[in-house]
C-alpha cells in the first residue's frame, strides 16, 4: 500500500510540474515579444523622423584635381628623376627626353640666321656701290654740261668766223684755203657739240639705270631684314621646342605610379603619369533622383570616412551636376528602344568641407569611400 501511495504521489507531482512549466515559458515569451515590438516600433519611428530631415547615401567618394603629365614632343626618355608617390613642387623636373635632334634644329636655325645677316650685308654693300655709281654718273653729267657749254661757245665763234670768211671769199679778200679752214672749224665745233650732247644723254641714262639698281638693292635690304626676323623667329621656335624635352611639374602635388622608364619612346600627347594636386579634396555623392526633392545648395552635410573608422567631417552642398551619371557614360542607355526598363537614376552632388585645413581632410585620397548624411533643415 505504501508503495502504491508513493507511486501515486510521484505521478501527481510530475503532472503538476508539467502543468506549471508552460505557463512560465509563455510569460517570458510575451515579455520578449513585447520588448521586440516596442524596440522595433521605436527604431522605426526614429528612422522615419530621421528620414524626414536627412538624406543619406553610401554611393559617395573623395575626389580631387588630377593633372596628367603629358610630353609636348616625341622622343626617347633619357632620365626619370622622380619616384612613385613622390611629392613634387611646381617647376620640378620630372622627366628628361633625348634632345640631340632638337639641338640640331636649333643650330640649323642659327646658321640660317647667319646666312640672312650675310645677305643683308651684301645687299647693303650693293646699295652703297649703287649710290656711289649714282654720284659718279651725276658728276659725269655735270662734266658733260660744262663741256657742252664750252663747245657751244666754240661753235658760236666758229660760226662767226665762217660767216666773216664767207663774205670775204665773195670779194676774193681771202684765199680759198682760209675759207676752207673756217668751214672745217665750224663743222668740227658742230660735231663736237653733237658728240658731247650724245655722251650727256648716255650718262643721264646710266644715272637712271644706277638709280634703279640702287632702289632694287634697297628693297633687297628690306627683304633681308624680313628674312632675319623670320630666322630669329625660327630660332625662338626651335629653342622652345627643345625646352619641351624637359618635362616639369605644372602644379604642386603627389605623383601617381610612374609608367615610363629610360630608353622608352614616348609620343607627343601621350599621358605618362598623373599628379594629384595639393588643393582641397571634395566629395562627390551620387544621390537617387527620388532623394533630391528637398536638397538645396548650402545645406549642411556630415561625411563619415570609412578609411578612418567612420570619423565625421562637416561640409556643405556646393553644386549639383547638370545631368545624371548615365548621360556621361561611355555607352549611355537608349530609352527609345522597345525593351525599356525604368531604372532610378543617380545625380552627382558636390560637397565641400567646411574646414579644408583639418588634418583629417589632408589625409584624404581620391577614391576613398564615405557615407554622406545631408541635413535637410
Amino acid at each position: 500500500m505504501e508503495t502504491q501511495t508513493k507511486a501515486t504521489n510521484n505521478t501527481n507531482n510530475t503532472t503538476m510540474q508539467e502543468t506549471t512549466a508552460p505557463k512560465k515559458r509563455s510569460k517570458g515569451f510575451v515579455f520578449v515579444l513585447a520588448a521586440l515590438v516596442i524596440g522595433g516600433g521605436a527604431f522605426g519611428i526614429t528612422k522615419y523622423i530621421h528620414g524626414q530631415h536627412h538624406e543619406e547615401t553610401d554611393n559617395a567618394q573623395i575626389d580631387a584635381n588630377v593633372s596628367p603629365v603629358i610630353p609636348r614632343v616625341s622622343g626617347y626618355v633619357k632620365q626619370v628623376l622622380v619616384k612613385d608617390n613622390q611629392h613634387v613642387k611646381k617647376g620640378d623636373t620630372l622627366v628628361i627626353l633625348d634632345d640631340r635632334d632638337l639641338a640640331i634644329k636649333v643650330q640649323s636655325a642659327e646658321a640660317a640666321l647667319v646666312t640672312a645677316e650675310a645677305n643683308k650685308n651684301a645687299a647693303a654693300a650693293s646699295t652703297a656701290a649703287a649710290e656711289a655709281g649714282i654720284s659718279t654718273a651725276q658728276a659725269q653729267v655735270s662734266t658733260y654740261d660744262a663741256q657742252i657749254e664750252a663747245a657751244k661757245v666754240n661753235l658760236w665763234r666758229a660760226n662767226q668766223d665762217y660767216e666773216r670768211y664767207n663774205n670775204l671769199i665773195q670779194d676774193h679778200s681771202i684765199t680759198q684755203q682760209q675759207y676752207e679752214q673756217a668751214l672745217a672749224a665750224k663743222q668740227t665745233a658742230e660735231r663736237q657739240l653733237d658728240v658731247l650732247q650724245k655722251q650727256k644723254a648716255a650718262a643721264s641714262r646710266q644715272t637712271n639705270v644706277v638709280s634703279s639698281q640702287s632702289a632694287a638693292t634697297g628693297k633687297q635690304i628690306s627683304l633681308a631684314d624680313a628674312a632675319i626676323k623670320q630666322r630669329e623667329t625660327d630660332i625662338a621656335d626651335a629653342k622652345l621646342i627643345q625646352s619641351y624635352s624637359v618635362i616639369i611639374a605644372q602644379e604642386d602635388g603627389v605623383l601617381s605610379k610612374i609608367f615610363v622608364q629610360p630608353g622608352q619612346y614616348v609620343n607627343a600627347g601621350q599621358s605618362l603619369f598623373s599628379i594629384v594636386l595639393d588643393n582641397t579634396p571634395w566629395v562627390v555623392a551620387n544621390f537617387k533622383e527620388t532623394q533630391l526633392e528637398k536638397m538645396k545648395l548650402g545645406q549642411a552635410v556630415v561625411v563619415k570616412v570609412d578609411a578612418f573608422g567612420g570619423k565625421e567631417l562637416k561640409g556643405k552642398i556646393t553644386s549639383f551636376a547638370p545631368a545624371t551619371g548615365a548621360k556621361f557614360a561611355l555607352l549611355p542607355p537608349d530609352n527609345a528602344s522597345g525593351n525599356f526598363v525604368k531604372v532610378v537614376q543617380r545625380l552627382p552632388v558636390k560637397i565641400e568641407f567646411d574646414n579644408p585645413n583639418d588634418e583629417l581632410v589632408k589625409q584624404l585620397r581620391p577614391g576613398m569611400n564615405v557615407l554622406v548624411d545631408v541635413h535637410l533643415d
